[in-house]
């Protein structure tokens, strides 16, 4: 049998209520009486139920971290980051796959039964719609990777996706390109559309370049190879901004399949920086997202909204850069 409350008040020779408070973060209690309590608890090896305290606190520490990419390997580094982040402050992750999820109430309904003390939304293709859901229903919230605005409803912490786009289209002019296209994740993410725009505005200052754009069912390897393939049935652009690196990897699978050499025949310039592009065997010049200073900059605000419930929402920008590899011919 586990070791009880009462057996360590019983072993230390003070109240239940003097262990319950040695255990409970921010509690009055003395130093003498929280070696004798700790002592005891760890004679009988007691750990203490953070479920059940929860009964007491209102307060279960769980945080439910939301998202519906789960075939994007990005996701693998910030599940890592986000776990790891909210551990280290105490805070438990409910880790929950919304992907084909489109009616916010049911998942506003499942995260309430848990009773998650506050909901990170790290996805660019939910709709606005979820996070402003489970702030409606009094949660702490956090949208990680979400769009920018100056006024949000939520706390939003990201990059510029339009800006990114401005910097894909501008890489590409250094380069000469004269026909560039915008291979895009799905046409409904406010990603994708705000990546395409930054990369329109560039290039409508370059009236003799051809601009076309095209979009994959999702930010997945399949998704990118699938369109590519379809693309690879006409004439090909000279470059691609592909708005995922695992898009541009799908994207010159299927380059590679229909005999086209990368740079020499075709450009591809992509989108984070996750760490397979870096592998020698692709070696994508791509934009880097600095997503552990995203993460970080999450989690950071959700611990203060969990102290300050009434913190006013803000949005949180961080810059992106370009990473020189090998798929964009050299500058001209």
């Amino acid at each position: 049998m586990s070791a009880t409350l009462k057996d360590v008040a019983q072993r230390a020779g003070v109240s239940t209520s003097a262990v319950s408070r040695t255990f409970t973060d921010g509690a009055s209690v003395s130093a003498k009486m929280r070696q004798k309590v700790e002592k005891a608890a760890s004679e009988l090896g007691y750990q203490p139920n953070f479920l059940a305290r929860s009964l007491t606190t209102r307060r279960t520490k769980l945080i439910g971290l939301v998202s519906n990419n789960f075939h994007n390997p990005i996701f693998l580094e910030v599940f890592d980051l986000f776990t790891r982040g909210l551990q280290d402050r105490g805070l438990r992750p409910l880790l929950v796959n919304l992907s084909n999820e489109t009616d916010p109430e049911q998942s506003v309904q499942m995260l309430h039964q848990y009773s998650v003390d506050g909901v990170v939304v790290a996805s660019s293709t939910l709709p606005p719609a979820f996070s402003k859901a489970f702030r409606d229903r009094g949660m702490a919230v956090v949208n990680t990777f979400g769009r920018y605005s100056s006024s949000p409803q939520v706390h939003v912490v990201g990059i510029d996706n339009a800006e990114a786009g401005r910097m894909a289209a501008t890489e590409l002019m250094a380069r000469g390109y004269r026909s560039v296209a915008f291979l895009g994740g799905p046409e409904a993410a406010t990603s994708t559309q705000d990546r395409l725009k930054g990369f329109r505005e560039v290039l409508a200052n370059h009236p003799d370049v051809t601009v076309t754009h095209s979009f994959a069912e999702a930010y997945s390897f399949q998704a990118g190879r699938t369109e590519m393939l379809r693309l690879a049935k006409a004439p090909l652009a000279e470059a691609y901004f592909c708005g995922d690196d695992v898009l541009s990897i799908g994207a010159l699978s299927a380059l590679r399949d229909v005999g086209k050499r990368v740079p020499e025949d075709v450009g591809v310039i992509g989108f984070n920086d996750m760490e397979m592009s870096g592998w020698e065997n692709i070696a994508l010049t791509t934009i880097r997202q600095p997503i552990k200073q995203i993460v970080n900059s999450s989690v950071e605000l959700m611990a203060a909204m969990l102290d300050e419930p009434d913190r006013y929402p803000e949005a949180r920008l961080f810059p992106c850069h370009v990473v020189d590899r090998s798929t964009l011919r050299p500058k001209v």
